[in-house]
């Protein structure tokens, strides 16, 4: 689906005013030129990662200049692709006010919007001791930059020492080609350089280098924060890390050609329940590569092709359960996306040479041949926050509608909605989640056999629902998930509840009810 035309010339028009009023500079060079190539891994899935495709392109020499790109835009969703060319650091990041940003000094802050790509032109970015953190956003493409040396104690401080850092209803990043970096660990000011908390989903870490620092980078923030998951990580080089290569507290990884040299404590700490799927890796000269540290609630691995090159490992006891030496598979992982792995025995050769920033965003073919990818799209199929409409529900499902006088619960309610208001049999009163995604239940006091359900969306918010998971409350089985509210089938289940999970949406969500039927 193309943009109407006047989109277009709305987009063009508020280019021009962002332009004059803040003095970044619209380039004339096609939207998205500088950010090449497409989105890989877990953020194609969820409707897919564009970025700021199809919005004009910026230019901007400091983090001032970055955040008033963002507060420029006609609204928090209005696509942009801001190149950064130079040195961004405190002296030249302050905040920037506007009704389509929330900035803050001190850090690049992309937080509750959509539909930005950052990307480093020219001789190239650097973001030095200040880091990029992004909060209640989606649809976000980080490219071709440095970030090194963010502390979150001594001075400056900045993004509570990550590198990139992302918490809370995150969805759909894709980072690629960047170099993080820290000075030491934690006891010199440092954290973690890649981390994700709080509902953080469908993640990207492409040909990039993750070096000198005591932390690599962690999915999860606790042994309870599990609502964290589906990131893919390949291609990136690990290099010095003490530990946290990365950590997972629950969700999937996938984890995939990615070259590992001095891991000192412990590489990747599946934890918490998490499964991570490892492959055609090259761990050199490293300790515990693999395995559940540090905890005694252990997460799995499924391993294939990887190598090890002088790896070292401790004997298995209380919270230390190594892999190795001789990994094998504790579960399996199925990868709904198509990949092409090169063979491990290529890998530092190929990561040599394409991972990293100012590397010419070469990418591996699958077969340890370095490639220039071919350019973006410049007016892409519809990313999360762009959708295509779903189904208008041709065909409702008949019966009793066994919602009413049920139970009802979720995982967040917006100010002045109910769940309640889901099964209340008025189309006029509605449940939405505090954020763009979030789930909502409905429950009996005995079990209960179900075979659809009829999503309703309130009057004004139709489309606004776009991609969701249906869930059995009890077991937590996906029981089918699609794209568009409307009518739903599924086999006949037998439950006490069942869940409706929002996992990516455009607008605010406004379920007006909820109904369940027998079948």
């Amino acid at each position: 689906m193309r943009r109407p035309v006047v989109r277009r010339l709305q987009a063009a028009v508020a280019a021009l005013a962002l332009a004059a009023a803040t003095g970044v500079v619209l380039t004339s060079a096609p939207a998205a030129s500088a950010a090449t190539g497409s989105a890989t891994g877990y953020a194609t899935q969820n409707g897919g990662t564009t970025g700021g495709a199809g919005g004009p392109t910026v230019r901007a020499t400091t983090g001032t200049q970055i955040h008033a790109a963002l507060c420029g835009r006609a609204s928090s969703s209005t696509p942009i692709v801001i190149e950064v060319e130079g040195t961004i650091n405190h002296g030249n990041t302050t905040k920037v006010s506007g009704s389509s940003c929330n900035t803050a000094a001190g850090v690049i802050e992309l937080k509750q919007i959509s539909n930005v790509t950052i990307v480093g032109v020219g001789s190239g970015a650097v973001f030095d001791q200040l880091g990029i953190h992004l909060r209640e956003a989606g649809n976000i493409i980080i490219q071709n930059v440095t970030v090194r040396n963010v502390k979150k104690s001594g001075s400056p401080t900045s993004n509570g020492g990550d590198a990139i850092g992302m918490e809370s209803s995150v969805r759909n990043v894709w980072v690629d080609h960047t170099t993080l970096e820290a000075s030491g660990g934690e006891s010199e000011g440092y954290d973690g350089l890649f981390d994700m908390k709080d509902d953080t989903q469908y993640v990207t870490l492409s040909y990039s280098i993750l070096r000198n620092s005591g932390r690599g980078g962690l999915v999860g923030s606790s042994e309870s924060d599990r609502s964290n998951g589906f990131v893919t990580y390949h291609h990136n080089l690990y290099q010095n890390i003490d530990s946290r290569a990365p950590l997972l507290r629950g969700g999937i990884a996938h984890i995939y050609n990615n070259h590992y040299v001095r891991l000192n404590e412990s590489g990747i700490n599946s934890r918490a329940g998490a499964r991570a799927k490892v492959e055609n890796n090259y761990f050199k000269d490293s300790k515990d590569v693999l395995g559940t540290f540090y905890t005694d609630q252990a997460g799995y691995w499924q391993v294939s092709g990887n190598t090890l090159d002088n790896v070292t490992w401790s004997s298995p006891g209380g919270t230390t359960q190594p892999a190795g030496p001789d990994m094998k598979s504790t579960t399996t992982v199925n990868i709904p996306y198509t990949y092409r792995a090169d063979a491990a025995g290529c890998v530092p050769d190929v990561v040599s040479r394409t991972a990293g920033a100012g590397t010419g965003l070469k990418v591996s073919d699958g077969n340890c041949s370095p490639q220039t990818p071919t350019p973006g799209p410049t007016d892409p199929t519809p990313g999360p926050t762009d959708p295509t409409p779903g189904p208008t529900d041709p065909t409702p499902p008949t019966g009793t509608n066994l919602s009413l006088g049920a139970g009802s619960d979720g995982s967040s309610k917006a100010a002045g909605t109910s769940y309640g208001d889901l099964r209340d049999g008025n189309l006029t009163t509605y449940w939405s989640p505090a954020g763009a995604t979030g789930s909502a239940s409905v429950k009996w006091a005995s079990a209960t056999a179900v075979s659809s359900v009829h999503i309703r969306e309130a009057a004004g918010a139709t489309g606004n629902i776009r991609t969701w998971r249906l869930l059995n409350g009890d077991t937590g089985a996906v029981l089918t998930s699609g794209t568009g509210a409307g009518a739903v089938t599924f086999p006949r289940t037998t439950l006490r509840k069942i869940t409706f999970e929002i996992t990516g949406s455009t607008g605010t969500p406004k379920i007006a009810e909820y109904e369940t039927y027998a079948g």
